[in-house]
C-alpha cells in the first residue's frame, strides 16, 4: 500500500469516527480546547461608551408615545454592548437600563428572581414600593430592589424622573432560574414618607435590630447620598492628615453593605461609588468578571483596554472581563460601580491583576 493510500485510508477512517461522535451527541475535546480553555478570559462584550446627554432625550421621547402599564411594565431602554448584536445585554451577567417615569404616572406592582437596584444621577418625586415599604428616590441614592421583592413605582410630582436600572437578568437567564408574578394592579400604598420603614430599622451605622436574623440580600432598602458623599469626603480628608483609608493616592472608594453580614448589600451585584480628587490618575486595573460605570458628577478619562473615553456626568462606559481600566480625574469626580464580582468569588473564580500588564 502506498503512502497515499495509506493516507486516505486513515482520512477515511477518521471522518467515520468523526461522523459517529456526531451521531453519539459527542464532540472531541481535542477539537474544542482553545475556546474551552483559553489562556486567559476572552470576552465576548467590549469597551463602550454610552453618553447621558444622548440616552436622556430618547427616554423623553419614550415617555411621550410609549405607556406605562401591564405588558410593556417599565418604561425602560437597556443598554446593548455591541458584542452582543440584538441582545439588551451590557455584559454576559449584566444588564442595565435607563428607566423613565412620567409625571403622575405608576409603573405597576410585580416581582422576579433578577436582583435589582436603582441609582438616582439627578431628579426626585418618585417613590419605589419594595413590599409596601414607600422609598424616596433622590439624587444620589442607591435603591434595592432584592429578588422575589414586590415593587412598583410612583411618580408624585408635574416633572418626569429618570434613573438608572441594574439586574442580573442575563446571569439568570444563563442558569434557567427566572422566575416572574405580577403584583396587583392597585399600589400597595400611597404614602411619600421621609424615611421608609427599612431605614428606620436598619439605617443606624454601626448599630443593628438584635431581633432580626441575618438576610443574603440587605434589608437596608436605600443608601442616601448624603451618608455617601460623607464617607468619601472624610477618606479624602483623612488622607491629607497622613491616615489610611483610601484605595491609592486620591481615590477614595466605598461599598454599600448588608448590615446583616457585613457582605455585598445584593448577592450577585457589587455597588460601590468612587471619588476622585482632580487630577488623580488610578492604577490600571484588570478584574476577573465585568463592571459597569456611570459618573455622578465631574469630568474624566476612562481608559479601558485600547479604548479611551471622554466621560462627564451620566455617561456610562462598560468594562468587560480582565479589560484593563484606568481613570485620570480631570475635576473632582464622583462615579458609581457596579459589577459581578461577588459570584466570582463565590465560585472561587476572582482573580485581580493592578499596573499595567505587558
Amino acid at each position: 500500500m502506498t503512502d497515499t493510500t495509506s493516507e486516505q485510508t486513515e482520512r477515511k477512517l477518521l471522518d467515520e469516527l468523526y461522523a459517529d461522535f456526531e451521531d453519539a451527541g459527542l464532540i472531541p475535546l481535542w477539537t474544542q480546547v482553545d475556546g474551552l480553555m483559553p489562556m486567559s478570559p476572552q470576552p465576548a462584550a467590549v469597551p463602550h461608551l454610552w453618553r447621558w446627554a444622548e440616552l436622556l432625550p430618547i427616554a423623553q421621547r419614550s415617555g411621550e408615545l410609549v405607556p406605562v402599564g401591564r405588558g410593556g411594565e417599565r418604561r425602560a431602554m437597556a443598554l446593548s454592548n455591541p458584542g452582543f448584536p440584538g441582545l439588551p445585554y451590557a455584559t454576559p451577567t449584566l444588564w442595565t437600563a435607563i428607566q423613565y417615569l412620567g409625571p403622575r404616572e405608576v409603573a405597576p406592582s410585580h416581582r422576579h428572581s433578577q436582583g435589582a437596584f436603582r441609582f438616582v444621577v439627578e431628579g426626585e418625586g418618585v417613590w419605589t414600593n419594595v413590599d409596601g415599604d414607600a422609598v424616596a428616590m433622590r439624587r444620589g441614592d442607591l435603591l434595592l430592589t432584592p429578588s422575589w421583592a414586590f415593587h412598583e413605582h410612583q411618580n408624585v410630582t408635574d416633572q418626569p424622573m429618570a434613573w438608572l436600572d441594574g439586574l442580573d437578568i442575563p446571569l439568570v437567564s444563563k442558569l434557567d432560574a427566572g422566575f416572574f408574578e405580577f403584583g396587583p394592579d392597585e399600589l400597595s400604598t400611597r404614602e411619600t414618607p421621609e424615611r421608609s420603614r427599612g431605614e428606620r430599622l436598619w439605617g443606624h451605622p454601626g448599630l443593628r435590630p438584635i431581633g432580626r436574623p441575618d438576610q443574603p440580600n440587605s434589608p437596608l432598602n436605600a443608601y442616601r447620598w448624603e451618608h455617601t458623599d460623607a464617607a468619601l469626603t472624610a477618606q479624602l480628608e483623612l488622607e491629607q492628615e497622613g491616615v489610611p483609608g483610601v484605595l491609592e493616592p486620591g481615590h477614595a472608594g466605598v461599598r454599600f453593605s448588608n448590615p446583616t453580614t457585613g457582605r455585598d448589600a445584593l448577592v450577585t451585584m457589587r455597588t460601590e461609588m468612587r471619588r476622585l480628587r482632580a487630577g488623580t490618575q488610578t492604577t490600571p486595573v484588570r478584574t476577573v468578571g465585568s463592571a459597569i460605570w456611570q459618573v455622578f458628577e465631574g469630568e474624566a478619562v476612562a481608559h479601558v483596554g485600547d479604548k479611551v473615553f471622554e466621560i462627564a456626568k451620566g455617561d456610562l462606559f462598560v468594562v468587560p472581563s480582565w479589560c484593563e481600566v484606568s481613570l485620570s480625574a480631570r475635576t473632582q469626580v464622583d462615579l458609581f460601580r457596579f459589577s459581578d464580582e461577588p459570584v466570582y468569588e463565590a465560585l472561587g473564580l476572582a482573580r485581580t491583576s493592578r499596573g499595567e500588564l505587558k
